[in-house]
């Protein structure tokens, strides 16, 4: 693990590996890449283990690779080398080990016509799940982000913030123990977005969730995570690892904290490192001696 005053490595490895004493590991990441069929190299091999119960997530310029990891962790993309493991069994057995996941995406994704309840329900429909249960599960779901008032709402008559709530109640009725969650607050804005992180670490907590979290927000990375994983791009692989060793709850007086300022600048600069920014400036300044 790297503090956030850690003398910084910024080679380029293929990939970081996380402390193996965390417990049993929720996903496992083995030598996972991505090349596609013309030959363009979305994701070098990547070694990755997420603990159960952990909150990690990754950051890192766009197109470093941090949803096509994402993607492949949830068995929708197949890596092209390496494997990609759920409590050591292959993504697609996942169900038949009694273990569930859930995928929140950038956008929420409801239909329009139905009702809050109904988008709510919609997993459960399609499981078959019988009638009785499923109301009961979905007004869990509801309760839980704060939206029973409005289950018979349209989506078009809530607010962004409501419609992601909506979208995460969704991906909770299935009673997951590992949320994967693809920037799903980049499109908000600030307020409305540093409340539903409150609230998410308040779920993640509750409901002792496994969280893989993608954001290009390094305030949103420090104030969430364990564990920060830094991506670069052309082509994506991991390059820096920082643990955030400080205690939940989170508060807003963290933020504001000496502390959260070491972790930002650690990761900022691990970010500009990332993105190829302080190379470049260097090249510059030697290219003008």
């Amino acid at each position: 693990m790297i503090l956030p005053d850690s003398a910084a490595g910024h080679g380029t490895p293929s990939a970081v590996v996380a402390d193996a004493d965390q417990g049993p590991a929720a996903v496992t990441v083995e030598s996972a890449g991505m090349t596609y069929p013309d030959g363009t190299r979305a994701l070098q091999p990547v070694q990755l283990r997420v603990a159960q119960g952990e909150f990690v997530t990754l950051l890192g310029p766009s197109g470093c690779g941090k949803s096509t990891l994402l993607k492949m962790i949830a068995g929708l993309l197949e890596p092209t080398q390496g494997r990609i493991a759920l409590w050591d069994r292959p993504v697609q057995a996942l169900e038949s080990s009694g273990r569930r996941l859930a995928f929140v995406f950038q956008s929420p994704t409801l239909m329009p016509w139905a009702s809050v309840r109904n988008n709510v329900r919609l997993p459960l429909d399609l499981a078959r799940v019988a009638s009785a249960e499923a109301a009961q599960r979905v007004d869990a779901a509801l309760a839980l982000v704060g939206l029973s008032e409005f289950a018979a709402a349209l989506p078009r008559t809530l607010s962004g913030g409501m419609q992601m709530r909506v979208s995460i109640a969704r991906s909770l009725v299935t009673q997951p123990q590992l949320l994967l969650m693809d920037e799903p607050f980049g499109a908000l804005d600030e307020i409305t977005r540093d409340k539903l992180d409150a609230e998410l670490l308040d779920l993640w907590r509750e409901r002792g969730l496994t969280i893989v979290f993608v954001t290009h927000s390094i305030h949103e990375a420090v104030f969430l995570s364990n564990r920060v994983i830094m991506m670069a791009a052309r082509p994506g692989r991991v390059t820096d690892e920082v643990l955030i060793d400080e205690p939940y709850p989170r508060l807003p007086e963290f933020a504001v904290s000496p502390r959260f300022s070491q972790y930002a600048r650690r990761l900022q600069e691990s970010l500009l490192h990332a993105s190829g920014e302080i190379d470049a400036a260097r090249q510059r300044r030697e290219a003008a001696r």
